[in-house]
C-alpha cells in the first residue's frame, strides 16, 4: 500500500506532540518522529573549566556546536552566541525549530497535513 512522508515544522514540541496524538487517534501512523534542529553541527562543547582558555570559539562554548577555527568565527557572529540581540520576546531566540516526521498511508496524507496546520505548523 502506498506511504506518503509528512513532514513538518512547529515552535515548540507541545504543538508537534499534539499534532501527532491527533493523527494516530484519526489513523495509523507507521512511523514518526519529534527532533529539535539548528544551523550547527554537532553535540557541542562542555568545557570543564573555562578559565583555562582550552575553548575553541565563542560558538561552541554558547551554541553548542563542533566547529573549526573559520566556521567558529562565523558562528560567533550569531545574535545566539554574543547575546546582544536576539529580538525575540523576553530576549529570547525566537523560530521554529522542531520538527515533526511521520509516515501514513497514502489516503491519509492530506488529513494529516490538515491535522499538522491545526496544531500551528507552518
Amino acid at each position: 500500500m502506498p506511504e506518503k512522508p509528512i513532514i513538518v515544522y512547529f515552535n515548540s514540541p507541545d504543538q508537534a506532540n499534539k499534532a501527532l496524538e491527533k493523527m494516530k487517534n484519526e489513523f495509523e501512523v507507521i512511523e514518526s518522529g519529534i527532533d529539535r534542529f539548528d544551523g550547527y553541527p554537532g553535540e557541542g562543547y562542555n568545557p570543564n573549566n573555562p578559565l583555562t582558555g582550552d575553548i575553541p570559539s565563542l560558538g561552541s562554548l554558547t551554541l553548542g556546536g563542533n566547529f573549526d577555527r573559520d566556521s567558529g568565527i562565523l558562528a560567533a557572529t550569531s545574535p545566539s552566541a554574543s547575546g546582544y540581540s536576539s529580538g525575540g520576546p523576553g530576549n529570547m531566540v525566537s523560530g521554529v525549530d522542531i520538527i515533526l516526521t511521520a509516515i501514513v498511508q497514502e489516503e491519509n496524507g492530506e488529513r494529516a497535513m490538515e491535522i499538522a496546520r491545526e496544531c500551528g505548523a507552518l
